[in-house]
């Protein structure tokens, strides 16, 4: 129970569902229907929070579920996946969402996790309380039936999949797929539920599930519904809501597959930035980035079990100061090839708060570009410059993939 507001853990269903449906207030949605409370509800393991006001009245929620995160250089570390944030309209601007946000995330360090991450509805939100972008994605389009180089890497098969068969065989190879990726992270079998076999109104929408075989087997899927288009000229566009592959192969294959549907116009989604299918196509044009947004939130929780998890590139060591808006203060580390190491009163040669920290941490920004917009200070010359060399781990750009 915080000291000044009223946030206590939900453990019975029926403040669970009335935390969710106060949620979905706060982003302007009608409460849950029976069917998909009763489809989907909640899970044992998720972490829910309710804030009342003096009245008793429920004005404020948050809920988390457990995830892995995955690192640079592959290490994957416990994460409590936060969603479901909202306070109501009428109890705002009383200091009760950092109630719920402190109450929240101290008992994820409570529970040992590592860190804490979410998809922000709102980006100035969340600064203040230690998270930072750590991941961005493209919003891309791909004209169907584009023509592909004869040199684009040769596809394997895909196969269409029906709603039980998805739910066997994709969560086991999206995990495989998510751990080569920094931010990849794991879903609970809840996040499945409501993915592949939704309830209520979303269930009568048109979903498409299809997985890409290689030589070594399944090594990609995709995940789609009707997006837009011209329907009076019977053409929709679709709109992708997953796709994951493992290899250039899988990626081109997918893309083929999807962009040769009949009767669609486009293939929109989100997609992560070092993925340009502009390169494979006869005409790059047919393949446009409307837009670069941030992907995933991260809030590092334990400082030294994320520093030690995280590979490094070669360089030499840089002294790094860290701060945390909320709790005790995150240290002064001394970062080498090897992993950190306190450096106890030694004088910072760069210092960050925890939210500027997060988009170096997984790989998206380079320390220089940050100490150049202000993000980091750089105390001793060419600092900047070295962590740089820290902070690149070879390997594909963090990208999420997941929404909740």
């Amino acid at each position: 129970m915080s000291a000044q507001h009223d946030v206590r853990t939900l453990t019975d269903p029926a403040e669970r569902r009335a935390a969710w449906d106060l949620f979905l207030a706060t982003v302007h949605h009608g409460p849950a229907g029976d069917d998909a409370w009763a489809a989907h509800g909640q899970s044992a393991d998720e972490h829910w929070l309710g804030l009342r006001s003096t009245g008793g009245e429920l004005v404020g929620t948050a809920y988390s579920f457990p995830t892995r995160l995955t690192l640079p250089g592959g290490a994957r570390v416990g994460a409590a996946a936060v969603s479901g944030v909202g306070v109501r309209a009428d109890s705002t601007r009383a200091g009760r969402l950092t109630a719920l946000m402190r109450a929240q995330l101290g008992a994820a360090r409570a529970r040992g996790d590592v860190a804490a991450v979410l998809r922000a509805s709102e980006a100035t939100i969340y600064g203040r309380y230690g998270y930072g972008v750590a991941s961005r994605t493209e919003q891309v389009s791909v004209t169907a039936r584009p023509g592909w180089r004869p040199d684009a890497p040769a596809p394997g098969t895909v196969r269409m999949l029906g709603p039980g068969e998805a739910a066997t065989l994709l969560p086991p190879l999206q995990e495989r797929l998510a751990a080569a990726r920094p931010g990849g992270m794991t879903r609970t079998a809840r996040w499945w539920r409501r993915a592949i076999d939704p309830a209520g109104p979303d269930a009568r929408e048109y979903k498409g599930i299809a997985v890409h075989t290689g030589p070594d087997g399944d090594d990609g899927f995709a995940v789609w519904g009707a997006a837009g288009g011209d329907p009076a000229r019977g053409r929709d566009d679709i709109g992708l809501q997953q796709l994951w592959a493992g290899t250039p192969a899988a990626t081109a294959g997918l893309w083929r597959f999807l962009t040769g549907i009949d009767l669609t116009g486009a293939v929109t989604g989100d997609r992560p930035v070092d993925e340009d299918l502009s390169l494979v196509l006869t005409d790059p044009r047919a393949h446009r980035v409307t837009g670069r947004t941030d992907d995933l939130w991260l809030r590092i929780l334990d400082v030294p079990a994320a520093l030690a998890a995280r590979a490094w590139g070669p360089g030499e060591p840089v002294v790094l100061r860290l701060h945390d808006p909320l709790f005790d203060d995150a240290g002064t580390w001394r970062i080498g090839p090897d992993g950190p190491a306190p450096a106890g009163d030694a004088l910072p040669e760069l210092e960050c708060g925890l939210e500027s920290l997060a988009p170096a941490f997984l790989g998206d920004r380079a320390p220089s570009a940050l100490a150049a917009a202000g993000r980091w200070t750089e105390h001793a010359p060419g600092a900047a410059a070295r962590a740089d060399m820290l902070f690149a781990v070879p390997g594909p750009a963090p990208w999420c993939g997941t929404f909740f």
